[in-house]
C-alpha cells in the first residue's frame, strides 16, 4: 500500500455535537471498535483537552501477550468538529511511548440531525524499526467502516426522539 493512511466516511443520523459526545467518552470505544480488539476503558473520564491520556485494555490473538493495554494521547480536540489521538504504550516506569500511528474523526454537520463522519487511521510517522515487525495497516479497511456503523448506532436518537428534518 503506497498511502500511509486509510479512511472511511459515513453519514450519521445525529447532530455533530452528539456524535462528538459519543467519541469523547472512552466508555463507548469498545462498542465503536470495528476490529473487536478494544475490550474495556481503563480511564473513563470524558476527553476534554489536548494532551489528555486515556488507556484501553485490548486483546489480539497475534499479540505476543494476547491481552495488552494501550495508552492514547489526545492530539486533536475541536468540539464538535474533530477528535483524534496517538496510540502507544505506558512503560513500567510510567513513560509513555508512541509508535507513530493515530486515529482521527472529522465531523461535518449536514444539518441539525445529520453529520458526515470521516475516520482516518494514519501510520505515516511509524519508524522503520516498528514497520519491520508490524504490517500497516494491521487490519482491513472494512474495520473502519464497521466502526463508523457502530458509532452511528450509538449516536442515533431513539426512534421518535427528534422531529424529522
Amino acid at each position: 500500500m503506497a498511502d500511509e493512511n486509510v479512511g472511511a466516511a459515513l453519514t450519521v443520523a445525529a447532530p455533530a455535537a452528539r456524535v462528538f459526545e459519543v467519541l469523547a467518552d472512552p466508555a463507548t470505544h469498545p462498542r465503536i471498535d470495528g476490529t473487536g480488539w478494544v475490550r474495556a476503558p481503563v480511564d473513563r473520564a470524558p476527553l476534554t483537552e489536548v494532551g489528555q491520556v486515556f488507556r484501553m485494555d485490548m486483546h489480539h490473538a497475534n499479540h505476543p501477550d494476547g491481552d495488552y493495554r494501550v495508552a492514547n494521547k489526545v492530539q486533536v480536540l475541536d468540539p464538535p468538529r474533530a477528535i483524534g489521538w496517538l496510540t502507544g504504550q505506558e512503560k513500567d516506569d510510567g513513560r509513555l511511548e508512541f509508535g507513530g500511528w493515530a486515529w482521527r474523526y472529522d465531523l461535518t454537520p449536514l444539518g441539525p440531525s445529520a453529520t458526515e463522519v470521516t475516520l482516518t487511521y494514519d501510520w505515516s510517522a511509524v519508524p522503520p524499526f516498528i514497520r519491520e515487525y508490524i504490517r500497516f495497516p494491521p487490519f482491513g479497511p472494512e474495520h473502519l467502516t464497521n466502526s463508523l456503523h457502530h458509532l452511528a448506532g450509538l449516536a442515533a436518537p431513539p426512534v421518535g426522539a427528534w422531529p424529522a428534518p
